[in-house]
């Protein structure tokens, strides 16, 4: 029994609590794809994908750009890796 199981036995012992449940966090920045409800933040796992490439598979005018680029939450970023999987050249 290692040191940290040892303080959690003994927390409860003593009536604390010892669950740490983490708040469902809220992000900031909207996800750029129109169709997504997601957040794009860099906290939450959002990236930053060039206008050209999202128009290559959502198409045109299915998102909103800052500067050329579209920021896209974690889901779509993984839907834009598996579109874009066998495109690339080494």
């Amino acid at each position: 029994m290692g040191f940290k199981a040892k303080e959690r036995k003994h927390k409860e012992a003593r009536g604390e609590s010892s669950d740490k449940k983490k708040a469902a966090k809220t992000g900031e920045l909207p996800c750029g794809i129109r169709s997504c409800q997601g957040w794009a933040d860099k906290s939450l796992g959002g990236r930053s994908i060039s206008r050209i490439d999202v128009q290559d598979i959502w198409g045109d005018g299915s998102f909103s750009e800052s500067k050329g680029r579209v920021k896209v939450c974690k889901p779509c970023y993984r839907v834009y890796k598996k579109e874009t999987k066998d495109d690339k050249e080494y």
